[in-house]
């Protein structure tokens, strides 16, 4: 017997801010500045080249790519984000949808990060208001403006909010130009209008803290910030507004700015951290993109670039600067490492906590 699907439009969703919230912006925000927490020497060593290998991209205009998993900013490392954009050190950031969602209630409430094993039990895991909603929102209204998800939400974050438009003039933009690329993204946001009574007009949602949101400071800079997320992977889907055409076509467009960020890479540096499944997993498939392109021109594929990795794990016990372990080994099948280490260039494996070594990496580019 075939089951039925689940109407998630009857969700019940409640205030965010009755969630009894784990982590605050106030106790783990890591100011740059500070001294950073003690290292080994061999990762102090990895440290200093790879702030050289940035150096020298930046100084050639290779492309610096930064891939981050949520943790990064669930452990306060916001601040150093902004600062690698501040000094121009990194050409492009990227990371997955729950990466976005702490980002958001940070920068709206200050607060972050609920209870799985309590809050599933009780159906209430992810039901939150504002966070599905505010989110879905600026990926509607980004939608109608050809943006991607890491854009679309920085500009939500970075304008406190965006401007609606009505039943009619969706409407009539769709009648009247139905080819237009944009009359999908349109039309998704009339449903929406329609089933979910969204006024119309400017909305203004406060971010007290967007100072400290990554994608608002990516928006202000205009750099390309990329959101690769997975459709019931994260909390946003627990809302009625969800929409996975929406979340779809925002990642699409996200992708496609990814794999030409990597088309960059000749000479440059690739800092994959705390990404385990995200990053290898998408960097494989832009990396074959581009370099399928460029075959066809003629040209030769990405080459020169330096992979590195940083991961609390210990690599499987594997010493990764050897190649790639054999399949009767537990570390063949560590994601983060193998995918890398098949992407040409070099993959250097650092094993570390995620906020320590951007922190000991900012102070080696800025004393450099």
């Amino acid at each position: 017997m075939n089951s039925a699907s689940l109407d998630l439009t009857q969700l019940k969703v409640f205030p965010l801010a009755e969630r009894k919230s784990l982590t605050a912006l106030d106790d783990l925000l890591v100011e740059p500045a500070d001294d950073p927490p003690p290292i080994s020497e061999a990762v102090a060593a990895q440290v200093a080249d790879c702030a050289k290998r940035i150096r020298a991209a930046r100084a050639r205009q290779a492309g610096v790519m930064l891939i981050y998993g949520a943790h990064l900013v669930k452990n306060g490392g916001q601040l150093l984000l902004i600062r690698f954009m501040d000094h121009g050190w990194v050409s492009h950031l990227a990371t997955n949808g729950a990466g976005t969602i702490h980002d958001w209630e940070f920068s709206w409430l200050g607060r972050s990060t609920e209870s799985v094993r309590e809050n599933v039990a009780t159906g209430t895991f992810g039901t939150w208001e504002e966070t599905g909603g505010n989110i879905h929102r600026a990926l509607l209204l980004g939608g109608i403006r050809g943006e991607g998800y890491g854009r679309a939400l920085g500009r939500y974050i970075y304008q406190d909010g965006g401007t609606m438009p009505t039943a009619e003039e969706l409407e009539a933009a769709i009648r009247s130009n139905p080819g237009d690329p944009l009359t999908a993204a349109r039309a998704d946001l009339l449903a929406a209008i329609r089933r979910h009574h969204l006024p119309a007009g400017h909305l203004i949602v406060n971010h007290q803290w967007r100072n400290a949101s990554p994608l608002a400071n990516a928006f202000r800079h205009d750099l390309p910030f990329t959101v690769h997320p997975g459709i019931g992977y994260d909390i946003i889907t627990n809302h009625p507004l969800f929409n996975g055409a929406v979340i779809g076509r925002a990642a699409g467009l996200d992708f496609r700015q990814f794999a030409g960020s990597v088309e960059t890479l000749d000479g440059g540096v690739v800092l994959s951290i705390g990404s385990a499944i995200m990053g290898p997993q998408v960097f494989e498939k832009a990396l074959s993109c581009a370099n399928n392109l460029r075959l066809q021109a003629g040209q030769p594929i990405v080459s020169g670039h330096h992979i590195y990795v940083v991961d609390l794990q210990d690599g499987g016990g594997w010493d990764w600067t050897q190649g790639e372990p054999p399949k009767d080994n537990p570390a063949y099948y560590l994601r983060f490492c193998k995918s890398y280490s098949r992407m040409g260039g070099a993959m250097h494996y650092v094993q570390c906590d995620n906020v320590a070594f951007l922190h000991h990496l900012f102070h080696a580019l800025r004393t450099q």
